[in-house]
């Protein structure tokens, strides 16, 4: 049979349709070539008419970005509390399925405030550290519900102005010192500097984590906005480390085997629900050889069951099948006494590599970073700690000697070695020397809460470490991720996008530190609304930092002095023209 094309003619055909269609592939080809040469100059002219900050230092002066002068009105009085991306005004837009409504949904950008947001009426500076530990002002957190609801449990109590902390909690009415004794005797390493990073999940007021600094432990305090009023915002009242946010559908926000010690004091986490997905998320993030403590329902339920509204079948039922779930992901009991139970996650792959491909839950696979926690999904599968690195909680030196100590996974981090991070150490050393001769209020009691915006390695943090204060390190989520070695030095951290508002009540910080972060991110976040994030966050008479290129620090100061701050440029310690440091200070006003 012949072919369809084989008819007479139709070579022919095809042939004088070549020639036009070959002519036709040059001409686009040379237009194409002409439009790129033209794009490769042009790009080339704008960039060296837009980065003036980056010429050589022997050039005579540098441009700078001029924008007109602006004052920002004030926000209505019932903004004093505004959490812009956990705002309980908008939780009706979103699904109630595992509580899904109290994540991150932050508005639009045409529904951003352009407003400064206001103190309470009759709000103080606060009680400086280490007496704000034990009360604060009430009328800087004027709320009652914890107050009048858990007033038996002792979490706080109100006398005349002021809150004071007690030190109970719902599993620790008589104290939480009396608690954490009982727990450092069953887990040893909490005494010896073992153990140094923790986070407490549904964490109270953070009485346990306020222990806990006293005992060389740094604790990530994680609470949601829920009907509890301000958890978060008493804690970081306190002067104690926490942040807004809550297990549900999403990845916490910190890489893989970051912390030492996760802890859950009756925190209504239903972790025996939905094939015990977040329990994986605590897998996840615990470094191999990590603890998990458990206090409250269904641990001593031989006891308590009868307290707990339901029968002794049930919470039997409960804890087996608690204990069947976390041996399936390679945890073990390790330690229990009375209401206290601790697991311990395994410290090598041992017990991984006996997993079959039937074992519940799998193996996660190579799909997903298990470092990537941004906005990501939790799935029910077993992140397996990597055995490129020693991340076990045994392989890295004890507290204080890591903080100084390459980590293995600094060689994570693109062009990241031991060298490199010796010469960032090395650097904030020097950098916080000159900082203080500019701020003198830094190192001493009237700055306790820091944040460290655009960190690499948490050295800002590190060369403060002798200074009564502690530093939330954030590292970019678009940015390298360093995270992770922020963590095994000891510190703690959080991912972020500045192009969103923070995780954080207002007014809770007395010090933000950045370093270059409007030249890093500049052609994604609009410079007004990160500053405007940093004046909601910044407790009055607070201080910002600011290190940038030379291009960007006279726009700011104008933005800054729109928001009511105060400005002062200086030179770097190099003196370098290139880069300047302004040193701000936020004004205490009033509401009109």
């Amino acid at each position: 049979m012949k072919k369809k094309d084989s008819k007479p003619g139709a070579y022919h055909d095809k042939r004088c349709r070549v020639v036009p269609m070959t002519l036709m592939v040059i001409a686009l080809c040379g237009f194409s070539f002409y439009l790129g040469g033209i794009y490769y100059s042009e790009k080339n002219r704008i960039i060296k008419d837009a980065r003036p900050a980056v010429q050589s230092s022997k050039e005579t002066a540098v441009a700078s970005l001029q924008i007109k002068a602006v004052e920002f009105p004030e926000c209505s009085t019932d903004y004093q509390d505004f959490t812009p991306c956990t705002d309980p005004k908008r939780w009706r837009k979103y699904g109630n399925y595992r509580l899904s409504f109290m994540e991150r949904h932050c508005p639009p950008m045409n529904e951003r405030k352009e407003c400064l947001v206001p103190p309470p009426d009759g709000y103080k500076p606060p009680i400086r550290w280490p007496k704000s530990k034990d009360q604060c002002w009430y009328r800087n957190v004027p709320y009652d519900w914890i107050n009048n609801q858990k007033a038996n449990q002792h979490w706080l109590r109100k006398e005349g102005d002021r809150f004071f902390f007690p030190g109970g909690g719902t599993m620790f009415p008589n104290g939480v010192s009396v608690y954490v004794d009982l727990m450092q005797n069953l887990i040893p390493g909490m005494k010896d500097g073992t153990v140094r990073t923790a986070i407490d999940t549904g964490c109270g007021v953070a009485s346990w984590g306020g222990d806990l600094l006293d005992r060389g432990i740094l604790t990530v305090s994680l609470a949601p906005r829920d009907n509890h009023e301000a958890q978060v915002q008493f804690a970081l009242e306190r002067g104690i480390p926490a942040i807004l946010g809550i297990i549900s559908t999403q990845r916490l926000p910190f890489p893989s085997n970051s912390f030492d010690m996760a802890h859950c004091s009756r925190c209504l986490i239903p972790w025996t629900e939905f094939d015990g997905i977040y329990l994986l998320e605590i897998h996840r993030i615990l470094r191999p050889g990590g603890f998990w403590v458990l206090s409250g329902p269904p641990v001593n339920y031989e006891n308590r069951w009868r307290g707990w509204n339901t029968t002794v079948e049930e919470q039997k039922a409960d804890f087996d099948k608690l204990k069947k779930l976390l041996t399936s992901m390679c945890f073990k009991l390790y330690n229990k006494k009375d209401d206290i139970a601790v697991w311990q996650k395994s410290a090598d792959n041992s017990c991984y590599d006996q997993l079959t491909a039937s074992s519940y839950p799998a193996k996660c696979d190579d799909s997903m970073d298990p470092d990537s926690a941004w906005y990501t999904p939790l799935r029910t599968c077993l992140t397996i700690p990597s055995q490129t690195y020693k991340l076990g909680l045994t392989s890295a030196p004890k507290w204080p000697d890591r903080l100084r100590v390459p980590p293995e996974r600094t060689s994570m981090v693109p062009g990241g070695n031991s060298g490199g991070f010796k010469h960032d150490d090395s650097k904030w050393k020097v950098r916080i020397k000159h900082y203080k001769t500019l701020l003198p209020a830094l190192g001493s009691d009237k700055i306790r809460n820091v944040m460290d915006m655009n960190t690499l390695y948490g050295g800002f943090a590190a060369a403060l470490i002798s200074s009564p204060l502690w530093v939330m390190n954030v590292v970019s989520s678009y940015g390298p991720n360093s995270l992770g070695v922020v963590y095994d030095r000891g510190l703690i951290g959080m991912y972020h996008d500045w192009c969103e508002p923070f995780s954080t009540y207002p007014r809770t910080y007395d010090l933000l530190h950045l370093d270059g972060l409007f030249t890093a991110e500049s052609h994604r976040c609009e410079m007004k609304y990160v500053l405007l994030e940093m004046d909601r966050i910044l407790r009055p008479d607070g201080y910002a930092i600011i290190r940038e290129s030379s291009y960007f620090v006279d726009a700011i100061a104008t933005i800054a002095k729109g928001m009511r701050w105060n400005c002062n440029k200086h030179s770097t310690e190099y003196n370098l023209d290139k880069e300047k440091v302004l040193i701000c200070q936020k004004k205490l006003w009033y509401a009109k």
